[in-house]
């Protein structure tokens, strides 16, 4: 009677042991973190074609509308080696480009729409483009409409939603720690020779914590490709480090000043960002009602959105 209980035991654990070894392995974290608010934006109907919600990340939320009152509780603080992780691929891109980066992404609900929009009218470039962006009476913020240039950068942003709003809620919440988390990934990739100037940029070392990257010329602005799985570890015997860091084709900002591109910047030591010479101060708290100063006031929308353009075909991208 003892043998075959003990046989019986045996038999259970080897089924259990089969059966954890069936099971697949946890997925990856997925951004946002646990315990971001999920929130419904009212009044903002734009279909999101073409970019649909990821498997295994949230509904894209967003932020309610001028004047009323905020929804839901503040996101959970990130600690710095989530902030690390969460800048990596944005850190290397200059500082102009970036300040427009992590300003639009604190209005992460309008991304889809507007990386949708510019698909459709890839073929427009400079003066056309700002000339429709005011003609097709576009709903988006400034700095959402600064980054229509960039199509690249908006379906990056588009196309990872939950990455979009964790970084929009950690800019609203903890700017410091985040310009801080860009400063360590700048450091990392300066150590291991991968950051550097070229003739595109110039890369200035202010002090600890103080990296800048500033376009060679100011009014043009190139995007970097990277992978930072390559650029922020030590490279291996005999690769080139010169190839780890390419360049898409120089966008003119000249005709986007009105949004923001006469002079964004970033002030690395006292953690703030300037868009158009001024301060942005949007925060989790004032985010309902906060309006950017603008050195020439940038004409809002009033009225329903409008096609004056031709939609085509998705093309090409910078």
């Amino acid at each position: 009677m003892l043998r075959k209980a003990f046989l019986a035991i045996i038999a259970v654990g080897s089924l259990s042991v089969v059966t954890l070894a069936q099971q697949p392995p946890p997925p990856p974290p997925a951004y946002p973190p646990p315990g971001y608010p999920q929130q419904q934006q009212p009044g903002y109907p734009q279909q999101q074609q073409g970019y649909p919600q990821q498997q295994g990340y949230p509904q894209q939320p967003g932020y309610p509308a001028q004047g009323q009152p905020p929804y839901g509780p503040q996101p959970p603080l990130l600690a710095p080696q989530q902030l690390d992780q969460l800048v990596q691929r944005i850190a290397l891109y200059p500082d102009p480009l970036l300040a427009q980066i992590l300003t639009a992404s604190t209005f992460w609900n309008q991304i889809p729409d507007a990386a949708n929009w510019i698909d459709r009218h890839n073929y427009l470039r400079g003066d056309e483009l700002s000339r429709a962006i005011y003609e097709d009476n576009l709903p988006f913020d400034p700095s959402v409409l600064a980054l229509l240039p960039f199509p690249s950068v908006l379906d990056m942003m588009a196309r990872d939603p939950g990455w979009t709003q964790a970084l929009g809620g950690a800019v609203l919440t903890q700017r410091p720690d985040v310009m801080d988390a860009v400063q360590r990934m700048r450091q990392v990739a300066m150590n291991y020779g991968y950051l550097q100037t070229n003739a595109d940029y110039r890369v200035m070392v202010g002090g600890p914590g103080d990296i800048e990257i500033l376009p060679i010329n100011s009014g043009l602005i190139y995007v970097p490709y990277y992978d930072p799985l390559v650029v922020f570890v030590a490279p291996r015997r005999g690769f080139f480090i010169g190839s780890a860091i390419s360049f898409g084709p120089g966008v003119f900002v000249g005709a986007f000043a009105p949004f923001g591109w006469a002079g964004p910047a970033l002030a690395w030591r006292t953690h703030e960002i300037f868009i158009d010479h001024r301060p942005w101060s949007r925060t989790w708290v004032n985010r309902g009602t906060y309006a950017h100063s603008y050195a020439v006031p940038v004409p809002r929308a009033v009225g329903p959105r409008v096609e004056h353009h031709e939609s085509r075909e998705y093309r090409d991208r910078h």
